[in-house]
């Protein structure tokens, strides 16, 4: 089975061949980096001590996150970032597994 068929993608925009960077590349490193600063910012909100830094924190997260998102929706159309189904029964094993995994927790939540 051709892996190509599997991906779930738009026309691939073409970009010159050069070594030099293209524009596909710039937005892949920006896309890149606004993903490792939103994992950043989840971690200095979980652990701001000050309710003011929070705020502005989370402000500042929202902010990067919306960038991030607009960064992946333009590559996304460009063709440039594409996605894999998975098979319905390897998301049922990890529904399972995460099932098993919230019956662990101490405050044991009840499942809708």
């Amino acid at each position: 089975m051709n892996n190509n068929q599997n991906k779930i993608q738009n026309p691939e925009s073409q970009v010159p061949k050069t070594p030099q960077m293209n524009d596909r590349d710039f937005l892949n490193d920006i896309l890149s980096y606004e993903k490792y600063m939103t994992a950043s910012y989840s971690t200095a909100m979980n652990e701001a001590s000050h309710d003011a830094l929070y705020q502005e924190i989370h402000s500042i997260f929202d902010e990067t996150k919306n960038v991030q998102r607009e960064l992946y929706t333009l590559m996304f159309q460009k063709g440039w970032y594409s996605l894999s189904p998975e098979q319905s029964q390897k998301l049922q094993q990890a529904a399972q597994q995460f099932t098993g995994y919230m019956s662990q927790f101490p405050h044991n939540p009840p499942m809708q």
